[in-house]
């Protein structure tokens, strides 16, 4: 907390709340700078996992902006609880914070469990959650099928009328994200944008959630990188 306390710079704080990030318990303390700090902290994760879990704990209890994006950047996957996981996204209250320690909860055995069950949420930041942790296992996550991404595009269809900023960007992330995997996942997504634009043509949501994505994945620069992995 010192180290943290030492790097803090009020002068950032502003600038990150145009960007749309909470600034309350704030230090300014940038995303370089965090990321070293989780470096130093590899040893003790790979010697002393359960101490880094525990500092993990106590960084998030803090209740500190960037002491809680370190803990998600310094805790160990395999510690991590769905209990842990539902207490955490409870508490997020800036998107900055949730996308970075979702990176940390797409990394654990129930990741896809936590995506259906967060996608149906109320509270938008839990609900963006759901579609961040998607984000991160479209691209991340190798071991699984495609398949396993393609079954949750229904998820995508039904939230897509979500008006609110936070959740609509990340419904129309994770759209992309999938369509971006692999041929198989791009089908299956260029057809559930278009599906979206059907089921929900009122919606305005809906309508820039699938038309961004259509024309993201339907652009020269994606199709060329697909064409790569046949």
């Amino acid at each position: 907390m010192s180290r943290l306390q030492a790097l803090a710079d009020p002068t950032n704080v502003a600038g990150m709340a145009r960007y749309g990030i909470n600034s309350a318990g704030t230090l300014g303390v940038s995303m370089p700078a965090l990321r070293g700090l989780a470096r130093e902290l590899r040893p003790l994760r790979r010697g002393r996992p359960d101490l880094a879990h525990e500092l993990a704990a106590r960084l998030w209890t803090s209740g500190l902006h960037e002491a809680r994006i370190l803990a998600g950047l310094v805790d160990v996957p395999t510690l991590v609880t769905p209990g842990q996981a539902d207490a955490w996204a409870s508490d997020f209250d800036s998107w900055d914070v949730c996308d970075q320690v979702c990176g940390l909860f797409a990394s654990t055995p129930f990741a896809y469990d936590k995506v259906e069950q967060w996608a149906s949420a109320e509270r938008e930041f839990v609900k963006r959650a759901g579609f961040v942790v998607l984000c991160a296992l479209a691209v991340h996550d190798h071991a699984s099928p495609d398949q396993r991404l393609i079954d949750m595009l229904p998820l995508v269809v039904r939230e897509a009328t979500d008006g609110r900023n936070f959740v609509k960007k990340a419904v129309n992330w994770s759209l992309r994200q999938v369509g971006k995997r692999s041929l198989a996942c791009h089908e299956a997504a260029i057809a559930t944008g278009e599906q979206i634009l059907a089921r929900h043509p009122d919606s305005a949501s809906a309508r820039w959630i699938a038309n961004d994505a259509l024309r993201e994945l339907r652009s020269d620069a994606v199709l060329a990188r697909l064409a790569t992995r046949r």
